[in-house]
Parts: C-alpha cells; structure tokens; sequence
C-alpha cells in the first residue's frame, strides 16, 4: 500500500488487523501509528483497549496472545509494538497473520528494517492487512517536500528560504516539519516566507549560512568568505565543520556535474542533476564564470583532505575554525 491509500482508508475508517510500517524513514511511520493511536477508540476505550509494547521488552508469543485477545465494550482493541525491529524471529508471526483477529488492530513499527518480500509473512499481511515501507527522501527531494508541506497548510515560501531550510536541517523530515510548524506559528498566511522568517523563528543567520559562504565561493569573495567563517569559528553551532564540508561537497559535484552538460538543452541538464526548475542552476551558472571542470575537481579534492582533517587525520592541533578558514582560502584561491 502506499503512503495515500493508507491516508485514503483512515480517512473513510476502513481499518485492517496489522499494519507492518518498516523502512527506513520514521516520520510517515510515527505518522500513521499516531493517527491510529488517536482516531480508532474513543478516550474511555483506550482505558481497557489500547496496549503499548516494546521490541526490546516482549517476545513473539506474547504479542500474539495479546493480539488475540477480545476487546471489552469497544469495537476494536489496539496492540502498538514500536521497537518491532529489536523483536527476534519476527518472521514466526506469520502463524497470527495467517488468520489475524477482526476485532484486533495489530500495529508493529520496524524501523530502519525491511523484511522480505518474497517471505511468507510479508505475502500474509499483504493479504491480510497493509505492509508499508517508508523510504528516506534523498536530499534532493527535500526542497520540493518543504514546498509541499507548506502547501498543504495554505503557506507560500520563496526558493532562497527552502533553500536555506534545506541546507540546515537536512533530510530528517521530523526535525523539518516540527521547525516547519513553529514556523507557521509566528508567520501569517498570507504573508510569504522568507529568509528572514527563518533567521527569526528557527535560529538560522540570514547572512551568515551555508547558503551564503556558498555564495561567497562561487564570486570568489574572499572577505564575505572570511566574515562568515570567523562567524561559525565563534558559533560552532551555526555552521559545524563537518556540516560545511557537506554541504560544499554537494554543491562541487553538482557544478562538476553541470560544467560537463551545461550546452545541452535547459531540460537534460535539470534531468541530470534531479532539479525540478531553472530557480535552481543560477548558482551553477554563476559559478561557471568563475571555475573551470579542473578547478572544481579540485576543490573536490580538497573537501576530501579537510573532511578526514576534521576526523583527525593528519591534523595534530588546529582547531575546526581555524581548519574551515584554510579550506576556504585554499577553495577560492
């Protein structure tokens, strides 16, 4: 079942006997258990009717005896087992998936896990109930979820803001969307967000960021480059070396990427480098003028001696602000 179907179903109350949410992405997981948590039993009926387990703290047998239970005055009982993934031979739950309790809604988290498809037990709660695996969204598909979440909730945000978001807070979509919902706490609907809405409301300078020192290599701007890594190197939080490094590193290969399609028609290259609009390559033909493929395959190269001495590798003293400024020199000249 995918993620609308099962969206689909809850809204109609059409609920089945197990739900097996594996994958590697916990947010839609922690999602779709909560909905059901909170919409399958009134508050009375929760007293006698709703069980929390642990993977680490239960065993096969004992989920099957209490999925087997009858609930008391209420349509269904509901049995949550999160931490399913610590749970050993979980595959011998196929005995209860065979023949699963109507009256039972049997709720099992298996994070970071998949079981099999071909196996037996995936073919039964395929049959029986709804298997669905959450998969991570790679980083770039993260701009256009942030777009999407904002959407859906009636808010317009400007592409430097997304980007901005995107760079800081990564793929975690949990982490995302709870900054995404202080964030519309503190901002109207009608008002578009922007980048200084995110340097207000979620702590992200709107000068000195990423996005910006990003910026400041692609024109080659020494002393912008130096201001922001004299801001990081007195606010470690801000802009974390390792985090920096990654970030470049994304950035290089996509430019040493774009450089070697950049004359082919607008379409191949947004299809090359997994970009929705133009919006996007304004920063790579910026940076164009400026690099050449060399250049950049050098800068790449340097990302890669910085980031193992960040690790410790061959770097005895130097702290990590003083490592970023090095780095940086070294990038633009």
């Amino acid at each position: 079942m995918t993620l609308n179907d099962i969206r689909k179903d809850l809204r109609h109350k059409r609920f089945y006997p197990i739900y097996f949410l594996q994958g590697s992405e916990a947010y839609y997981i922690d999602q779709i258990t909560h909905y059901l948590e909170q919409h399958i039993l009134s508050e009375d009926e929760k007293s006698f009717n709703q069980l929390v387990v642990y993977g680490k703290d239960t065993d096969i047998e004992t989920i099957i005896t209490h999925a087997r239970r009858y609930p008391m005055m209420a349509p269904y009982q509901v049995v949550v087992v999160k931490e399913a993934q610590h749970i050993k031979d979980i595959l011998r739950l196929e005995t209860y998936a065979k023949n699963p309790l109507k009256t039972t809604i049997l709720i099992l988290n298996y994070k970071n896990k998949k079981i099999r498809g071909t196996t037996k037990l995936a073919k039964l709660i395929k049959k029986n109930g709804v298997l669905f695996t959450s998969e991570s969204l790679r980083d770039y598909q993260i701009p256009a979820w942030i777009k999407k979440y904002l959407n859906d909730r009636k808010y317009k945000i400007e592409e430097a803001a997304i980007q901005l978001l995107n760079q800081y807070l990564g793929t975690d979509l949990a982490k995302i969307a709870n900054e995404l919902d202080k964030l519309m706490l503190n901002v109207p609907r009608e008002v578009l967000i922007r980048k200084q809405h995110i340097a207000d409301n979620i702590g992200i300078s709107k000068d000195y960021n990423v996005f910006e020192l990003q910026n400041a290599l692609v024109n080659k701007d020494l002393p912008k480059a130096m201001q922001i890594t004299n801001y990081f190197g007195a606010n470690p939080k801000a802009g974390p070396l390792v985090m920096v490094i990654s970030m470049l590193y994304r950035f290089y290969s996509k430019l040493y990427l774009y450089l070697h399609v950049k004359n082919r028609t607008e379409k191949d290259i947004l299809s090359a480098l997994n970009f929705r609009n133009s919006w996007f390559l304004k920063d790579f033909q910026a940076a164009s003028r400026k690099y050449s493929i060399k250049q950049v395959k050098k800068a790449i190269e340097l990302l890669h001696v910085y980031d193992l001495k960040s690790k410790g590798v061959g770097n005895i003293s130097t702290s990590q602000g003083e490592l970023m400024k090095e780095m940086v020199i070294r990038l633009i000249l």
